[in-house]
This record gives C-alpha cells, sequence and structure tokens, in this order.
C-alpha cells in the first residue's frame, strides 16, 4: 500500500515548499527597495543572500550623493544585512559593467545617439551576470527592487507594470527575457507608493527608511554626459557647425556630444523663434536645429526586438499595442508591424516629439498592465 506524499502549500515566492527551504539572492543596491526587499523576506523566513555590486570605483563616489552603488551604499546594504541577520557579498563587477554598459554608452553618444545605460546594466550585468552568480549559489531565484509585477500566465511567466504608476520602471526592464522572468521576483510591484515601501523599512527598523532615492545614473557625476565621455574617449568634443533645416549655418557647438534631440537650451543662438535640435549628425560634426514642429514623428524603426507577447511575434502582420518611447512620457496607441524575428516599424497613431536613437521602445497591451517587450529605436522619420 503506498503511502501518499504530503505536498507544502505554494509559499510566496511561487515554490511548493517551506520558505526556509528556498535559498534566494537578493540584489542589493544599498537603497530602500532593495532593502525592503531583502528584510521582508528574511522575515517571512526565506534563506536570503544579499549581494551588492561594485560597479565603479566607489572610492572616488563616497561623497557623492543621488547615485546608485557608490561606497555609502554598499556600507549602507551591509548594515541592513546585519540588522536582519543574513549573509552579504560585494562582488567586483567593474570590468563587467565598464564593457558591457559605460564603453557602449560613451559610443552610442559619439554616434549621435542617445542612450539609457539602465537599461543595459538591467539586461547585462544584474540579470545575466549576477543572475548566473545566483544560480551557482544554488538559490531557487533572484529578487530586487524593482517596481514592476511578474504574474504567471497560461503561457508562463508575465511582465506587467508596476501597480503604481509613479514609481513603474516597466520601460528600463523591457528586454528581460523569458527564461530571466522565470528565476526572478519583484515583491515590490503591489505597492500602491513608495510611502508604503518607507513604511516598511521604518517597521523592520533599516537604517535606509528615509534615504533618498537615487537620481543620476551611477557613473555620470552631476548629470554630465559630455564631461564623462570626454574622459574616455579624448577628442570626443570636437567644434562643429550648427545648422537649419536648409543647410544655412547658424553658429558653432564645441562638440555633438553636448546635444540631445528635442534640446532648446544652450544652443547660443539669439534671436527668431524657439529653435530645437531635430537631428545630430557626428560624421559631420553638424547640430541641425528647427522649429518644435519639426520634432514631431509618427514612424520608428525598431530593432533588437525582445518579444514577450503569446503570439508569435512575426506570425501577425500588425499588433495594435500601446508604446512608449520615452521613460517620463505615458504610453501611446501605436501599429507594430515586424519585418524580421528581431525588427519593425512602430506607427504612432498620435505624433511624439523627441523621438532618438538609442532610446527604448516599450510595447504594452491595449487594454490592461502587461509588457509585450520593446526594442531599441534605430531611427526616427518626422511627422
Amino acid at each position: 500500500m503506498s503511502v501518499p506524499i504530503p505536498t507544502h502549500p505554494v509559499n510566496s515566492l511561487g515554490f511548493a515548499k517551506a520558505p526556509a527551504d528556498t535559498r534566494v539572492l537578493v540584489a542589493m543596491s544599498g537603497g530602500v527597495d532593495s532593502s525592503v526587499v531583502a528584510a521582508v523576506l528574511a522575515e517571512e523566513g526565506y534563506d536570503v543572500v544579499g549581494v551588492t555590486l561594485q560597479l565603479y570605483d566607489h572610492g572616488a563616489a563616497l561623497a557623492k550623493k543621488g547615485a546608485c552603488c557608490a561606497g555609502q551604499d554598499i556600507h549602507d546594504a551591509r548594515r541592513v544585512a546585519e540588522e536582519m541577520g543574513f549573509p552579504h557579498y560585494v562582488l567586483d563587477y567593474e570590468n563587467k559593467f565598464k564593457e558591457s554598459v559605460i564603453d557602449e554608452f560613451a559610443d552610442a553618444y559619439l554616434a549621435g545617439a542617445t542612450p539609457v545605460p539602465c537599461i543595459r546594466c538591467n539586461e547585462r550585468v544584474k540579470f545575466r551576470d549576477l543572475l548566473g552568480t545566483a544560480k551557482d549559489l544554488d538559490a531557487d531565484c533572484m529578487a530586487t527592487g524593482h517596481y514592476i509585477q511578474r504574474f504567471d500566465g497560461a503561457g508562463g511567466a508575465e511582465l506587467h507594470a508596476a501597480a503604481d504608476p509613479n514609481r513603474d520602471q516597466s520601460y528600463f526592464l523591457f528586454s528581460t527575457t523569458r527564461k530571466q522572468l522565470d528565476y526572478l521576483r519583484f515583491p515590490l510591484g503591489h505597492l500602491k507608493s513608495k510611502e508604503e515601501t518607507r513604511s516598511l523599512a521604518r517597521k523592520y527598523g533599516l537604517p535606509v527608511a528615509d534615504k533618498p532615492d537615487s537620481q543620476d545614473i551611477c557613473f555620470v557625476p552631476n548629470g554630465s554626459y559630455a564631461a564623462v565621455i570626454e574622459k574616455l574617449r579624448p577628442g570626443a568634443a570636437d567644434p562643429g557647425d550648427i545648422v537649419d533645416a536648409d543647410g544655412n549655418t547658424l553658429g558653432r557647438h564645441k562638440g555633438v556630444i553636448h546635444y540631445t534631440i528635442g534640446q532648446r537650451r544652450g544652443l547660443g543662438i539669439g534671436g527668431g523663434q524657439p529653435l530645437y535640435v531635430v537631428k545630430l549628425d557626428p560624421a559631420s560634426r553638424q547640430v541641425t536645429v528647427g522649429p518644435k514642429s519639426a520634432l514631431a514623428v509618427k514612424t520608428i524603426a525598431v530593432h533588437q526586438i525582445n518579444w514577450l507577447g503569446d503570439s508569435g511575434f512575426e506570425a501577425v502582420m500588425e499588433h495594435h499595442i500601446m508604446v512608449r518611447v520615452r521613460s517620463t512620457r505615458p504610453p501611446a496607441p501605436a501599429i507594430l508591424r515586424p519585418n524580421s524575428a528581431s525588427t519593425a516599424t512602430v506607427e504612432l497613431l498620435t505624433a511624439e516629439e523627441g523621438v532618438a536613437p538609442g532610446q527604448a521602445c516599450v510595447f504594452y497591451e491595449t487594454d490592461g498592465t502587461r509588457v509585450l517587450g520593446g526594442g531599441w529605436i534605430k531611427a526616427a522619420d518626422h511627422a
């Protein structure tokens, strides 16, 4: 006579075993979000392992506020781990970070694009390299403090926008693959406000409960992109002409790397109607400016697409979706037309301004919160 084997109820991370038997690696930046994730999971009895990445020379950033992963942040993450009683490790990822994120950031700017390094960091450093480390440590999953939701759907794990639209980070996580999504957990995505997170931090007595949020890109002091690029690529700031759409010279500039699409201030062109940067041409060292109407874009070429929808990407000629072309813009109606397994044309039903090569174009379902993937903007045709 066989005896039925008792099954354990599914725990909060989706595993049919006790929390104590479930190892979870928590990626800890030293901020309040990831610290709360670690504290909550430790309180629930999970086998928590905290890991903080040293991504650049934090010795030069000890006094720098408003950026993640600096020396103070490593110290803060360690204090939280000590407070909650779980092990914490610091991994030196400086070389990985430079090769996977910083070098591409500099080269993209030199090519006239406007990169989003935080997306590459999530994609290549955290969700590829660190995730691999988590598996090497026999962790059942990896948890982060990102504000995004993961649900188990009929076709597998799905990515959804956060419950709090003001904190939603789905734009920065569109390139998360299905395989990565199976392994990842986002315990904060259901919270309705940042104050809920800080309240939890106070509940657990965490020293970072009132720590300000990160604002800058971690390796860009004071938001000066050009200064970083000049340091990485000496001679990058070659001067050139500021021209109008007809090629007439309106002034001189000190380097294409000082400008981004849609920029108005700092052009040094006085008088007349307001002018905006509408095109950057590093080869000719020209910055083209025009009226605000010249910024309107309706057609976008997208490449390196990561598709998370249930239907085959190329199986449908037209996907009627919502898209976000900048992190600060809400999703807007569009038609997505695949050209290959990784390229497509996006038709915006309403023209958007300031669309720039190098930025992300993120896809959402039309009547819900699900993230269908996204790609990188290769070119934008002005309306």
